[in-house]
């Protein structure tokens, strides 16, 4: 429509201003959703590893001490690098290092998708956790520039807790349907293509944030820290292998041990430290990190352990193993979004306390029920009920966090509480593990003893069995033999499956016993001040 003169009028100053607010109003929505997808991907790869064990295993012949790497390794680089590349976001931009991090995580999925030894494999999950470790705390930071208004950044820090859960219970589920598509590689070019989207989205639609007030970045604690990790980690892994009396072993551990008061006195000296040690006097802060890394070391006597053993014990299908993993994950998700409300109305104590008593409870009922011929039908409801403590847990852990320090060290607060789940996960691998491996290899040693099976055979069993070999060997072996040669093999493999049994127990009832402590710190630590609105301040 023209005017007189045959110019078009004026566009009317408000209609300009609601189309630049609905513009506007997308691009935070757009940004928002990459930074869900970013977070959603790198909690994912802490547990979907699991589903392609077995895969791995029977495919590049595994042991258990490198399949503890595969999901080890990625946690390790998680935790030693995520306070680091949070410090280094908030002084070079936000975004900047956020996307330095997808791209290094979608590096290491091509070099985990591409694998031909256990070796490469390890290497690509390394790498993908040093992508992740940059990628994920600006997911969080990022919160506050996207949503300055108090109400609309509450709810955003609510859905980030609730898909930060969701990510975790969709491992093994989204795992088990990718590997039953395809293979195990399908998981890591699910990762490359999830990733490159959010790559996409997250350089457009993202806006740069960076503190304007630069700190010094604290290499000297970043560093020690990961001297102390690195070394007790490696030594417990590999202990296995070789003895925990071996001179390197024993070295590793004292070195991880003297480097500690080093950490303390260079964070203590520097001017803005990697973690304010001073904040562990505040015993809300403690307890809530203390829960965050039991709740993640107790997650994954159940991610690891149990999907291990349904495999390769009761020749769970990767369908299958997606299947017995849904009721968990339908408890994390629903515990996760009614819990919120929860803890605004009551405070954290309560939430955290029945949430870690449900978590004991429900690992230590699957220790009880799990067997050869367990299904959904009879692990699904104890599976349910530790979901459900799991999602409870989930989100007063970090509201607790965020409120017990003064609101400008909030980014601080987040990195800590998410390196002591991820910490929490580390030593879950490595402590469980060992305890995992020692059972299948003495208790199986002993059963070959008693079956007067040759001590120079012994040792190639226990190799064929702790790679996965041994089913399809005893298979192999079995057609063209005797039946009292296939009754000996029969024997062996019962063995062996009764020592991973007896190790998968141990592993449960220190996970729960774990939970019940968990629950006492929650109890005196936690707090029935109803938490308002946390400020994410620089």
């Amino acid at each position: 429509m023209t005017d007189l003169t045959g110019q078009s009028p004026p566009v009317p100053i408000e209609r300009l201003e609601f189309r630049a607010s609905i513009v506007r109003r997308l691009r935070t929505h757009f940004a928002f959703a990459a930074l869900l997808a970013i977070l959603f991907l790198t909690f994912l790869d802490n547990t979907v590893a699991s589903a392609v064990l077995t895969s791995v295993q029977a495919e590049l012949h595994a042991n258990v001490s490198q399949l503890q790497w595969v999901v080890g390794g990625y946690a390790l680089a998680f935790a030693s690098l995520m306070l680091m590349c949070g410090s280094l976001g908030d002084n070079f931009g936000r975004k900047k290092v956020m996307l330095i991090g997808v791209v290094i995580f979608c590096a290491g999925s091509i070099v985990s998708a591409i694998s031909v030894n256990p070796s490469e494999l390890v290497i690509g999950r390394i790498i993908m956790g040093v992508g992740a470790a940059a990628a994920e705390p600006g997911t969080l930071s990022m919160i506050r520039h996207l949503f300055p208004d108090r109400k609309t950044r509450a709810r955003a820090l609510g859905t980030w807790a609730a898909i930060s859960g969701l990510a975790l219970a969709m491992g093994p589920v989204v795992g088990g349907v990718l590997v039953g598509i395809w293979s195990w590689r399908a998981v890591f070019w699910f990762n490359l293509l999830f990733g490159g989207l959010a790559l996409v989205v997250a350089a457009i639609a993202l806006p740069e944030s960076v503190n304007p007030h630069r700190r010094r970045v604290d290499y000297a604690g970043f560093f020690f820290g990961a001297v102390i990790l690195g070394t007790a980690t490696f030594a417990t892994i590999q202990g296995e292998l070789t003895g925990y009396v071996t001179g390197w072993v024993i070295t590793l551990y004292i070195v991880s041990f003297l480097t500690i008061p080093i950490f303390y006195f260079a964070e203590h000296r520097a001017k803005n430290p990697m973690l304010e040690l001073g904040f562990f006097r505040r015993r809300s802060f403690t307890g809530s990190a203390f829960i965050a890394f039991a709740s993640f070391f107790s997650t994954f006597s159940i991610f690891f352990f149990v999907a291990l053993y349904l495999e390769v014990v009761a020749s769970v299908s990767a369908y299958g193993l997606a299947l017995d993993f849904l009721p968990l994950l339908g408890g994390i998700v629903v515990a996760a979004l009614f819990t919120g409300p929860w803890v605004g109305r009551v405070g954290s104590r309560l939430p955290m306390t029945v949430g870690c008593l449900l978590a004991a409870a429900g690992v230590l009922l699957t220790e009880m029920v799990i067997g050869p011929h367990v299904g959904v039908s009879s692990l699904g409801w104890t599976m349910g009920l530790a979901g459900i403590g799991f999602g409870i847990v989930i989100v007063p852990v970090n509201a607790t966090a965020l409120s017990s320090l003064p609101s400008a060290n909030s980014g601080m607060a987040s990195s800590a509480v998410n390196t002591a789940r991820e910490l929490g996960a580390v030593a879950g691998v490595a402590i469980l593990g060992s305890i995992v491996n020692g059972q299948l290899t003495v208790n199986l040693t002993h059963r070959l003893v008693e079956l007067h099976i040759p001590a120079a055979y012994q040792s190639e069993i226990i190799t064929a069995v702790t790679t996965g070999t041994a089913a399809s060997q005893a298979k192999a072996i079995g057609s063209h033999s005797s039946k009292f040669v296939q009754h000996i093999i029969n024997e062996v493999v019962d063995a062996a499956y009764g020592a991973l049994t007896h190790g998968l127990d141990i592993a449960l009832i220190a996970s729960g016993a774990l939970l019940l402590a968990s629950a006492l710190v929650a109890y005196y630590t936690g707090t029935a001040e109803r938490l308002g609105m946390i400020e994410l301040d620089e």
